[in-house]
């Protein structure tokens, strides 16, 4: 019996996903909830499991396409064997010649741009209108509708939920480019014989360094190709969906929020004693072991009890106070970064806090996180203090206010009642937004931070 393997959907606002990777290829046995594929989503990576045992007869959807949810994607015979498996299927031809191709009898026609009418008119009356409903769309799309100066509000999206497509931004992208070459194509060969040849562009032979700087800006603009441009002992990698997704999230947040950075300094040594005369008993007892990023975030949740305007959001000129302390934790994956979330941290101990830490790593590494466990932080905390950095600036999470940065814990020499002693410090910065946290209300918290663990009082369980 044949079973289709589906694009799942992995949240309420998730409406398509890509295949990064196949685990599995046609021919191979495949048992019951075995990872059969890698998706990347707008919130997660993660691995879908195979819905049923047999054999994977046919792979339909090839890696690095988009499609939307319920879309099948391949095909298992419950009942076959590897021998009756079919050859593997060639990898679908992607969607986007299609629409490419559609519009280009018109670009053999200068004497007629109508055509582009249909495409620049809605898009100006969505801008005109200053609609603020949501627009569904993948991080893809956005990025084509930004280079190519589209107006997503003016599409009518055909995938699942109303949501814009691929397709659907690369029609609007072949409408215009046509007419556009066209009305182009005249003044570019008048205006061609101007343009300075390429040749006085310094270009390193192979093996040196790559062009760069203002001479990389120089051979754009003369018309070097980029291909030109970049040569010599060099990879080129494109950005996974993941590391896109980041950038788009980096980029935002430093346009939206007004990012003002406080530094201080902490005596983690009492902390230290503790864990160090601690951890051996903790991890038999428990079965898990004792960091110092629980400590961290009971600190953190003090401070934010005693300080809100950090566990807040804006939401347009309104500030919104959040009455749950949902605390997200970065952690670094070899393929990128996700931020899982400690719900109601100020409801947990320091065991259930540690527990909840390395439970979200775990999946987190493992792409066993549910979209919903990295959604809904109030505040953040980010640690380069584990691979020896000193201190960070990092960027804010948003839709938070603030997120802590901690840096190494090491022994430093430090003044304590006119003596010199040895202590274990550590420094610690905060990233706030301007625009809701002042200066004052920054400083207060990161002293209640310092005092909190400086002076630790709280039992471990």
């Amino acid at each position: 019996m044949a079973v289709d393997v589906v694009m799942p959907q992995m949240g309420e606002s998730i409406f398509e996903g890509t295949i990064t990777k196949w685990l599995k290829k046609p021919g191979d046995k495949v048992e019951r909830d075995e990872p059969l594929f890698e998706i990347s989503t707008d919130k997660v990576d993660a691995e879908i499991p195979s819905p049923s045992a047999g054999v994977l007869k046919e792979i339909k959807i090839a890696e690095g396409q988009t499609v939307p949810i319920q879309t099948i994607v391949a095909v298992i015979d419950g009942a076959g064997s590897a021998a009756s498996a079919p050859a593997p299927a060639a990898p679908p031809a992607k969607a986007a010649p299609v629409p490419a191709s559609t519009p280009a009898p018109a670009a053999a026609k200068p004497a007629a741009p109508a055509p582009a009418a249909p495409v620049s008119a809605p898009v100006s009356a969505a801008a005109a209108s200053g609609s603020t409903e949501r627009i569904h769309s993948s991080p893809l799309v956005r990025r084509l509708a930004k280079e190519h100066n589209v107006d997503l509000s003016a599409i009518e999206g055909t995938g699942a939920g109303g949501r814009i497509t691929k397709e659907d931004i690369e029609g609007v992208i072949a409408g215009q480019s046509a007419p556009a070459a066209a009305q182009a194509a005249a003044p570019a060969a008048a205006a061609r014989p101007s343009v300075p040849p390429p040749a006085p562009v310094p270009l390193a032979a192979p093996g040196a360094p790559a062009v760069h700087g203002s001479q990389y800006v120089a051979a754009l603009q003369v018309g070097v190709p980029r291909e030109r441009i970049y040569f010599g002992n060099y990879e080129v990698q494109p950005l996974s969906n993941m590391r896109q997704k980041i950038a788009e999230h980096m980029v935002a947040s430093k346009h939206v929020s007004a990012h003002v950075y406080s530094v201080d300094e902490i005596d983690m040594t009492k902390v230290a004693a503790i864990r160090a005369k601690a951890k051996e008993e903790f991890e038999k007892r428990y079965e898990t072991k004792l960091t110092f990023m629980p400590f961290f975030v009971k600190a953190a949740v003090a401070g934010l009890r005693a300080y809100p305007t950090l566990n807040a959001s804006l939401d347009g000129t309104s500030m919104v106070l959040h009455k749950e302390i949902n605390v997200g934790i970065a952690v670094a994956l070899d393929w990128g970064l996700l931020v899982p979330v400690i719900r109601n941290a100020d409801e947990k101990n320091l065991l259930g806090i540690q527990r909840n830490l390395n439970d979200l790593a775990e999946r987190a590494r493992s792409k066993k996180l549910k979209p919903e466990e990295v959604q809904e932080g109030t505040f953040s905390i980010t640690n380069p203090g584990v691979f020896g950095g000193l201190f960070g600036l990092p960027v804010i999470s948003q839709p938070n206010v603030g997120i802590l940065g901690l840096g190494a814990i090491e022994k430093r020499p430090v003044v304590i009642n006119d003596s010199i002693a040895i202590r274990s410090m550590c420094y610690v910065t905060l990233s706030y937004d301007h625009r809701v946290v002042d200066g004052a209300v920054a400083h207060q918290f990161l002293h209640k931070v310092k005092e909190t663990l400086e002076n630790w009082s709280e039992p471990l369980v």
